[in-house]
């Protein structure tokens, strides 16, 4: 008898156990069940984005090549710039030599400066009794003192900045 009543304590248990592990087994289908219908669900994301990824994809290439096309119109433009920019520079150096050449000159001393007087023209201007104007005086005046007798060159570069300051103002505006 005690092997009968251990024999049905064990079919119970057995029993509880075989609706426990049910139970249990239920329970991990409809997780297993959620999973799958989120899996599905995170899939047909997937896909919608990829194509939304290939179009972007698609559009970043069509305006890369776009801008390398305009970039390419755009570079002879660059590079007359660029040669304008030498040239104004070089303008500008000439301009800064002779404008510094010109004040170095009107910043001597006088008493430094020999002051002969130049013969040849001072015989030329005694031999010609004719009268001269006020600016051929003071010309005159200022070569016999400095001895100047380059003074034709001087006055050919006066001329060349007065050009190139010309141009410069015009290019400005």
């Amino acid at each position: 008898m005690l092997t009968q009543v251990s024999i049905f304590i064990i079919a119970i248990a057995f029993a509880v156990l075989v609706i426990f592990l049910i139970k249990t087994l239920k329970a991990a289908q409809g997780s297993l069940e959620k999973v799958t219908q989120t899996l599905q669900d995170v899939q047909k994301t997937v896909d919608e984005l990829s194509y939304e990824v290939k179009q972007t994809v698609r559009h970043a290439n069509d305006i890369t090549a776009d801008v390398d096309h305009k970039l390419k119109q755009v570079e002879p433009v660059m590079e007359s710039v660029k040669n304008l920019g030498e040239v104004l520079n070089e303008v500008t150096l000439a301009a800064k030599q002779a404008s510094a050449a010109l004040i170095t000159r009107f910043q001597k001393p006088h008493h430094t400066v020999d002051k002969k007087i130049d013969t040849e023209t001072a015989m030329k201007s005694a031999a010609s009794n004719k009268p001269q104007t006020s600016t051929k005086r003071t010309v005159h005046s200022y070569n016999a003192t400095y001895e100047e007798p380059a003074a034709k060159p001087t006055k050919n570069w006066l001329g060349y900045i007065d050009i190139a300051a010309g141009v410069w103002q015009k290019m400005r505006q």
